[in-house]
């Protein structure tokens, strides 16, 4: 259990990075533009690097491939599993609106739409969070390219 309390940490401070940048994003009405939720995967990168990065700084020599991918994908996934639970509370409760004003762009089938919508929101956090844990393994993996071979 000690091992997995730091990417939960962090999962919990991006998830709520990701929160409030989404609050910022509705107090200035730009909460419905699609293209400002790009930033999210930047958000999500920076907590997965930093999780990846103090997982190797703890470890040292000890850090494996399957740790610093554990502690990615475990902050990736906390995350996103708060920032849709909030999403979702924010559509049907706070702001019920959102969803219609969503929906007029992209929909007509207004209940089908919001089902999607979560959906969406979820798989594209973890398909980020997937693909951001791939690529930043890939500076923090030890090489086997590093002993030069003598002949």
């Amino acid at each position: 259990m000690k091992n997995i309390t730091l990417p939960i940490r962090f999962g919990i401070v991006t998830s709520a990075v990701l929160i409030a940048y989404f609050l910022i994003l509705a107090l200035m009405g730009k909460h419905t533009n699609v293209f400002f939720s790009l930033f999210n995967g930047v958000i999500t990168g920076f907590g997965i690097y930093e999780t990846i990065k103090y997982t190797k700084l703890r470890k040292g020599k000890n850090f494996t491939y399957g740790s610093g991918f554990t502690a990615g994908i475990t902050t990736g996934f906390v995350a996103t599993l708060l920032f849709t639970i909030f999403f979702a509370f924010y559509a049907t409760e706070l702001d019920s609106a959102f969803l219609g004003e969503l929906s007029t762009a992209w929909s007509s089938d207004y209940k089908n739409f919001e089902g999607i919508v979560f959906f969406t929101v979820a798989i594209m956090g973890f398909a980020t969070t997937l693909v951001l844990t791939l690529s930043f393994m890939q500076l923090f993996k030890t090489s086997n390219n590093s002993k030069k071979i003598m002949g």
